[in-house]
């Protein structure tokens, strides 16, 4: 049996798979963020290995025997989170998250530095790390002083989980201090933010083996013999895994929390002035670009709690025949935007607005906002190489057949639905626990799910779908003076 642990922002995910790859079953553990002030989201490490014990404690309760027998664990987590631990492994503060945007300027400073686009293939966004230290370094230079090494998230499970301080390619390609082309830390970045090599974490490859579970954890949790943890992922790679998107031009669409539109590339296609990433995947040799939008299922549940009703019924009350939009546009930007603006002080705002604007128009405006800032993505994706004939779906947001027609329709390309199963971050990671544990060829265990239906373009709607989206495209530059 082979565990995959995926470290997410709401929560962690535990699923065991056997050695076909068949899912056992899966169990969760709850997590909250803390937003102590404006632009920021933190959360205790602690708090991520509670909600991994809580994980792991309700999947052996169910499968008892199975659990026994893992034998590889795989790790997945959203990444770009800085974790700050001293010498004796003490963490210094809460992990500042991906979506936090307080180091903005910071970033801008670093980004002007033509050697950080130069290593990483990116711009330096406020979300990812290298930033937040330097924040750190300017605002709470006590913290800064004390820091043994710099973990990501999931990479801190590991900690806890092995006693090693090891990362992999494809979530340190999102702390601006990977050289992402030669898949190794840049001296030169980190000594950019007053940092060194020996406080970073050993890297490997995804597939590679990373530590073996301890001793006393592996007894509290009733398994004998050696446990191989592999390197693992960031959560869109080990997504991508999951969903075999690993050989050249493979895409997938995720609607989660965040929104990614993620393509496998068989060579590095770095164009950072496009903010499209360009990031080393899990696989070796294997890089992938993706755009991100910071609020996909996010923006849908900030409606769900304006209006008090929950998201299945405000999606329920569209029904699932693409409307033609409605005049009505949202820009999707609650928490500032990433691609393809980077721009961490723009805000989310409706356009458009009548007398006539019922809940429903405004649900069809929030679905569109998100399909018309996936399709930004998209274009940004062209813009630096990559051409996309057809996605797959995967998130909490797939689940609604009116969103996928929207996005479809958007972008002009077929969206693929996988055949029911979860595919996602979680069956990635333990994917690759299989892979470190048995050394198993990466692509033979990286396959594809079989395609259940296609959502195609709604050809009648596609000229109303391009003006509105023309509309939405003129709006960032018209309210950026407002916020900025």
């Amino acid at each position: 049996m082979y565990l995959g642990l995926d470290l997410g922002t709401s929560g962690v995910k535990a699923m065991l798979i056997d050695g076909d790859q068949k899912i056992v079953g899966s169990a969760n553990g709850s997590l909250d963020v803390s937003r102590p002030h404006s632009g920021w989201s933190e959360q205790e490490p602690a708090h991520w290995v509670r909600a991994t014990e809580e994980a792991v404690t309700g999947l052996k309760a169910k499968h008892p025997k199975e659990f026994a027998a893992v034998r590889g664990i795989g790790l997945s987590g959203q990444m770009h989170g800085a974790t700050l631990i001293d010498a004796s492994d003490k963490v210094l503060r809460p992990c500042i998250l991906w979506n936090d945007t307080r180091s903005y300027v910071e970033a801008a400073a670093l980004d002007a530095d033509p050697r950080f686009r130069a290593l990483t293939g990116n711009i330096v966004f406020p979300g990812f790390t290298a930033p937040k230290l330097a924040w750190v370094q300017k605002h709470e230079p006590d913290v800064f002083a004390k820091i043994a090494k710099v973990l990501l998230p999931k990479d801190y499970l590991r900690l806890w989980l092995t006693g090693e301080y090891i990362s992999e390619m494809s979530d340190s390609a999102g702390t601006s201090w990977l050289d992402t082309g030669k898949r190794a830390w840049s001296s030169q970045l980190l000594a950019a933010t007053n940092l060194s090599e020996a406080q970073m974490p050993a890297l490997v490859e995804g597939t590679a083996q990373a530590g073996k579970l301890r001793s006393e954890l592996a007894a509290q949790w009733g398994i004998s013999g050696d446990v191989v943890v592999a390197g693992g992922a960031g959560d869109n790679a080990a997504s991508a895994c999951g969903m075999g998107t690993v050989s050249d031009g493979a895409a997938f669409v995720s609607l989660g929390t965040s929104g990614v539109l993620f393509a496998a590339n068989g060579s590095y296609l770095p164009k950072p002035e496009s903010a499209v990433h360009a990031f080393c995947h899990a696989l070796p040799n294997t890089w992938h670009q993706m755009g991100v939008i910071l609020s996909a299922t996010d923006a849908l549940n900030w409606h769900s709690g304006v209006t008090g009703k929950s998201a299945a019924d405000l999606t329920g009350e569209l029904g699932e025949t693409l409307k033609a939009p409605t005049g009505v546009t949202f820009l999707p930007y609650l928490s500032g935007e990433r691609t393809p603006h980077n721009d961490a002080v723009i805000r989310g705002a409706f356009i458009g607005l009548e007398h006539e604007s019922s809940r429903v128009v405004l649900t069809q405006a929030v679905l569109e906002g998100v399909a018309f800032a996936i399709r930004d993505n998209l274009e940004a994706l062209r813009s630096a190489g990559t051409g996309i004939s057809r996605v797959t779906a995967i998130g909490g947001g797939s689940r609604s057949r009116y969103w996928l027609a929207s996005i479809a329709t958007a972008l002009g390309v077929p969206v693929d639905l996988p055949a029911d199963g979860d595919f996602g971050a979680a069956f990635g990671a333990a994917r690759l626990g299989l892979i470190a544990a048995t050394r198993a060829d990466p692509i033979a265990v990286c396959t594809p799910p079989v395609t259940a239906g296609t959502i195609e373009p709604v050809s009648a709607l596609s000229g109303a779908y391009e003006d509105a989206y023309k509309r939405y495209r003129a709006l960032y530059p018209a309210i950026k003076s407002l916020a900025h």
